[in-house]
Formats: C-alpha cells, sequence, structure tokens
C-alpha cells in the first residue's frame, strides 16, 4: 500500500510559516480526582489546517477542546493559543426553542454588544453561507437536526472566528444528513479559511473533513501516529469511493488498532 501523505498531488497545503491558532507542547491533563486524561500531547493547528482528532472513548478528546477554549488549564507542558476568536460547536445545537433562526443565529453578536445593523449583516451573510436563507423566522422544533446543526454553524460564524472548535458536531444525525453536512463543512473551510480541530470517532469522516488526522491512544491519551490527508477542498461524496481514500482510512485504522492491543 503506498504511503497516505503521497497518495495524490492536489492538496492545498496550510501555511507552514504561519503563526499556530493553538499550539499543545507535551501537554498533560490531571483532574483533581487524579484522573490523568491527557500526558505528552505534541501538535499545532495553524490557519487554513482542519486537524480531526480520533481515539476511543475516554482518551482526552474533548479535552483537547476545553483546553483550546480556555475552560480548561494544562496541568503538564504547555498549550497556547494565538486567537481569541474561537467559536465551539457542540454536538447538541444548543438552540434556544423559544428565539427564530434569526434571533439565535444573532445571539453571540447580542451577547458581544455588536450594533443591530452588524448583528443583522452578519446573521444574513452566515445563514447564506450555511444555505438556511428563508428560514430566518422558524423556531428551532420547526428544523430537522440536520437544520439545526446548521443554524448552530451560522451563530459560530457571526464571530468570525479564525479558530472553529468541533466537538463531534455531526454525531446524533442519521448517516446521510451526516455525510452531507461533511461535505458542506469542506465548503465552509474552502471559503473560509480558518483553523479547525474537530472530534470524532469516525474514521471514515475524519478522514473526510481533514488536512490531517491525529491519532490518540487509551487513557491517558497522546498521540501515537498523525495521517496527512491530501486531497483538494472543497470534498465530493465520491472522494469516499476512492481507493486513494480508502488507503488513508485504513491507515488511520490501523493506527487505532495497534495502539489498543
Amino acid at each position: 500500500m503506498s504511503t497516505p501523505r503521497t497518495v495524490v498531488a492536489d492538496s492545498r497545503p496550510a501555511d507552514t510559516a504561519a503563526e499556530p491558532l493553538v499550539s499543545f507542547v507535551d501537554t498533560g491533563m490531571t483532574f483533581d480526582g487524579g484522573t490523568t486524561a491527557l500526558t505528552g500531547v505534541t501538535f499545532d493547528v495553524t490557519p487554513g489546517e482542519f486537524i480531526s482528532v480520533v481515539g476511543p472513548s475516554g482518551c482526552g478528546k474533548s479535552t483537547l477542546l476545553r483546553l483550546a477554549s480556555g475552560l480548561e488549564s494544562a496541568t503538564e507542558g504547555t498549550m497556547t493559543t494565538s486567537t481569541d476568536r474561537i467559536a465551539y460547536v457542540f454536538q447538541d445545537a444548543t438552540l434556544l426553542p423559544w428565539r427564530s433562526v434569526r434571533d439565535n443565529v444573532m445571539l453571540l453578536g447580542e451577547l458581544d454588544r455588536l450594533p443591530k445593523e452588524e448583528r443583522e449583516r452578519r446573521c444574513t451573510e452566515a445563514l447564506e453561507t450555511v444555505g438556511l436563507t428563508g428560514f430566518e423566522d422558524h423556531l428551532p422544533h420547526q428544523l430537522s437536526g440536520g437544520m439545526k446543526m446548521r443554524v448552530s454553524l451560522a451563530r459560530a460564524l457571526t464571530i468570525e472566528p479564525q479558530l472553529f472548535l468541533f466537538d463531534e458536531p455531526f454525531a446524533a444525525l442519521d448517516e446521510i444528513t451526516r455525510e452531507r453536512l461533511g461535505v458542506d463543512l469542506t465548503q465552509l473551510f474552502a471559503e473560509k479559511q480558518f483553523g479547525g480541530l474537530f472530534i470524532t470517532h469516525s474514521v471514515s469522516e475524519a478522514v473526510f473533513v481533514s488536512t490531517r488526522v491525529t491519532v490518540m491512544s487509551g487513557r491517558p491519551g497522546t498521540v501515537v501516529d498523525v495521517v496527512d490527508v491530501p486531497f483538494a477542498f472543497p470534498r465530493s461524496p465520491e472522494l469516499r469511493f476512492t481507493p486513494e481514500f480508502t488507503a488513508i482510512a485504513e491507515r488511520v485504522s490501523r493506527s487505532l488498532t495497534a495502539a489498543h492491543k
């Protein structure tokens, strides 16, 4: 099998000279109760990189996001960020049920005390970006699961993030919707050029949306493999059926298996 790093030639490499948006250096996290979730984790996310992290439950994947967002502080090594424009997208869309799509999307702007005209401009642009123009007055209960997640993405876009943190955002959706949103996410990434850190249990999803996949061991989680994904963005659904895609997914799966023997 060919090495995944050289499968295709049409990759769009990140600017390696750019300052990392988030940098983990020998990072570890031990909680007050004595549980060590992470140890010795080292990797960066730079502008134009979309990094997925895969690993077993309890290996500290979500802890990485909490460290990157500032919700937790590392107890070992260092974790630094170079931006405060950070968007966090959860598995649940976390929409306020009594607010319309428009008002949900404008919520972060309200909290940041942006002028109303600016909030409305960003809302309109974000809804257009995620394909929800025309649904501004709908309430969350009138939306499908996939549409709710699009609203969550639109809301995050209104802060014009440089760094996007995704905590299994599509895990609760059916497979068809999940794959469709994966395609949409690659389009969004191609347009906005943010840095992305994406947590998932799905190897296929990780490979499809990423420029690089980081494979974690069981708890305490540490990096056991890093696999480049050199396909151009945006990506089409047909990519999943190519031998090149299969080869990279197999490499990631083998690394996961080897880490847990």
